[in-house]
C-alpha cells in the first residue's frame, strides 16, 4: 500500500546502509538515502531505524513533518563530513566522534555503495549530502583510505562548495594502492571490491593518477611501522599493511605525519585522532605548531638557490 508520503511504513532497525545504499540527504542525524539497485528511497533516524521509504520526494516530506513535530534545530555552525572506505561504513569512526563534538563539530557519518559503484558515481552522492547542508558555515572532511579518493573526485567532478575548510587524509592511497595492483586479477578480489576496486591500482595513466590535488588545506597521516620493510612483505618501504607510507604523500599537503598504526585501525590510533582535530582547529597537526609539508614539485627550491 502506498500514499503521496510513500509506502506504508512500519519502523524497523537497520544497518544504517553499509554497502547497498547511498546517502544523499543530512539533517541533524536524519538521513535519506538511495538503494543503489532498485534506486528506492528511504528515511532513517540518528538510530538507523527506517522511518519512511518510497520516493525521494515522499522521504523528504516525512522528514519536514519530522521537523516540525520533534522541533529539530536548524542546521549551523562548522560540520566534519566523514568519507570512510571501500568496504567500511560511517560506523567505523565512532571512536574520533566524541573528540570532533566535544570541539563543537557536526559529525556528517557519509555512507556510500563502495563495492558497488565507481568513485564517480561515489562522488555523486557525496554531492548531494554537501548539497543538502543548508545553514551550515563551514565544512571540513576527514577522510580513511578509498574516502580521500572520493573527495578528489568530487573535486574533479564538480565545482566545489565555498563552504569548505580543511581535510585530513588518514591512510589515503593518494598515489594508488600496491596492494590493488597485486590483486585486480584476482575473481575474489574483483567481486569483493567491484569496480572502484579497479580504481585504486597504482598506473601512473590509471583513474587515481589523473585525480587533482585539493586547493583548500590538508594534511596527510600515514599508518607506519617504522621500519624499512613496514607490516607487508609485499609492498616495498614502509606501510600499514595495506597502504605504504610513500603512497599517501600528495604534494600539497600542508602537513604530514606518521603514526603506529596499521590501515583498518588508524581512526581508533589517539595519536591519528589528537592530530585530526587540532588540524582542523589549527591548520596543523602537532599541537606544537610544527609543520611537514610535502611540497609540490614546482615549488621545490632549486640546487644552488
Amino acid at each position: 500500500m502506498s500514499t503521496d508520503r510513500g509506502y506504508f511504513n512500519i519502523p524497523v532497525p537497520t544497518l544504517g546502509g553499509r554497502q547497498f545504499w547511498g546517502d544523499v540527504l543530512f539533517y541533524q542525524g536524519w538521513r535519506i538515502q538511495e538503494n543503489v539497485f532498485t534506486k528506492h528511497y528511504r528515511l532513517i533516524d540518528s538510530g538507523d531505524v527506517r522511518r519512511a521509504w518510497g520516493t525521494r520526494e515522499a522521504c523528504e516530506a516525512a522528514l519536514a513533518e519530522i521537523k516540525k513535530s520533534e522541533q529539530l534545530p536548524p542546521m549551523k555552525g562548522e560540520v566534519v563530513i566523514y568519507v570512510h572506505g571501500i568496504i567500511r561504513s560511517s560506523k567505523s569512526i565512532s571512536s574520533l566522534i566524541t573528540s570532533l563534538e566535544e570541539s563543537n563539530y557536526t559529525v556528517v557519518g557519509f555512507d556510500y555503495p563502495s563495492t558497488q559503484v565507481t568513485m564517480v558515481d561515489s562522488a555523486a552522492y557525496l554531492k548531494q549530502v554537501i548539497d543538502s547542508l543548508e545553514g551550515v558555515e563551514k565544512i571540513h572532511f576527514v577522510c580513511h583510505s578509498m574516502g580521500g579518493l572520493i573527495v578528489r573526485t568530487y573535486l574533479q567532478q564538480y565545482e566545489p562548495d565555498t563552504r569548505i575548510g580543511r581535510m585530513v587524509m588518514l591512510g589515503v592511497p593518494n598515489l594508488g594502492a600496491k596492494m590493488a595492483d597485486i590483486m585486480k586479477d584476482n575473481i575474489l578480489y574483483q567481486f569483493i571490491y567491484g569496480p572502484a576496486g579497479q580504481e585504486l591500482v597504482e598506473n601512473p595513466e590509471g583513474y587515481i593518477a589523473k585525480l587533482p590535488t585539493p586547493q583548500f588545506e590538508f594534511a596527510v597521516i600515514a599508518g607506519a611501522r617504522g621500519t624499512n620493510d613496514g607490516w607487508n612483505p609485499l609492498i616495498p618501504g614502509d606501510d600499514d599493511g595495506t597502504v605504504s607510507v610513500d603512497a599517501t604523500r600528495l604534494p600539497g599537503a600542508v602537513d604530514f605525519m606518521t603514526v603506529p598504526a596499521i590501515h583498518s585501525f588508524m581512526m581508533s590510533n589517539e595519536q591519528a585522532q589528537a592530530a585530526t582535530v587540532n588540524f582542523l582547529k589549527h591548520g596543523c597537526l602537532r599541537e606544537s605548531g610544527e609543520k611537514s609539508p610535502i611540497i609540490r614539485k614546482e615549488n621545490a627550491v632549486k640546487p644552488g638557490e
